[in-house]
């Protein structure tokens, strides 16, 4: 697989209230790119964080309606990846930098 798609799945990482109590169970939250799939989520959190990953879950979000003044508009629908780590890893806050 090429290394900038790689690179280019993981959106970010997802720090919320739920993340973080999730994070006792070794597990991660990130946005990923829509049509990526579980085992190119796997091999890119592998890559870019050099750790070994358990199990990868996904879920399509999506996009809330919002209203600005008299309009309607649409949030964009994204994907989230949870991602679980191998008993004895985990990603501190300098691996959650990148590279």
């Amino acid at each position: 697989m090429n290394k900038s798609r790689l690179y280019s799945i993981i959106k970010g990482v997802l720090i919320s209230e739920k993340t973080t109590r999730i994070n006792a169970f070794n597990t991660y939250a990130f946005s990923v790119l829509p049509n990526a799939d579980k085992t190119e989520i796997k091999k890119a959190v592998e890559e870019i964080f050099k750790v070994k990953v358990k199990s990868v879950c996904t879920l399509n979000v999506q996009g809330k309606m919002k209203a600005t003044g008299r309009h309607l508009g649409r949030r964009q629908d994204w994907k989230k990846a949870y991602v679980t780590l191998m008993p004895g890893q985990s990603l501190d806050s300098t691996n959650l930098q990148g590279e």
